[in-house]
């Protein structure tokens, strides 16, 4: 890793997290259940190849994911959240929260967000605790 610019720590985010495609592939994975390359790159929002490889390497590099093979198919890998990228949740919902009551988004996600808003801790600790199951079962192959 190359040294950061201070440590300051909106700065120390901001070199992990400081671009539109990292929070949107940390989506794909924490809430839609993407874990393949091909799933990310059919994304709304288009990302280029070239770039979903290299925020998918940073994003490892940075422990936020992990990257294993797949089972059944050798020649693909399968992306997962580890415990340092599930803690990330409470702040993605904040961030669409917030983006639910500034800026123009499709009732379906705003919908899906009230949904998670209400569900509290309570909903938030169960998706966690699904993210952290299949992190267990795919670091246990």
């Amino acid at each position: 890793m190359k040294n950061s610019k201070s440590d300051c720590p909106i700065n120390q985010a901001l070199e992990v997290f400081g671009d539109k495609w990292t929070l949107l592939i940390i989506r794909d994975v924490m809430f839609d259940g993407k874990r393949y390359f091909r799933e990310m790159l059919g994304s709304d929002e288009k990302i280029a190849s070239n770039i979903l490889t290299d925020r998918l390497n940073k994003l490892e590099q940075f422990g936020i994911l992990v990257k294993t093979k797949d089972e059944h198919h050798k020649q693909k890998n399968v992306y997962s959240l580890t415990e340092k990228g599930i803690d990330l949740m409470p702040v993605m919902i904040d961030i669409a929260h917030w983006s639910t009551k500034h800026r123009e988004v499709s009732e379906k996600d705003r919908t899906h967000v009230n949904e998670l808003v209400s569900g509290g801790q309570k909903l938030q600790n169960k998706m966690q605790n699904e993210l952290k199951k299949e992190l267990e079962l795919v670091l246990e192959k």
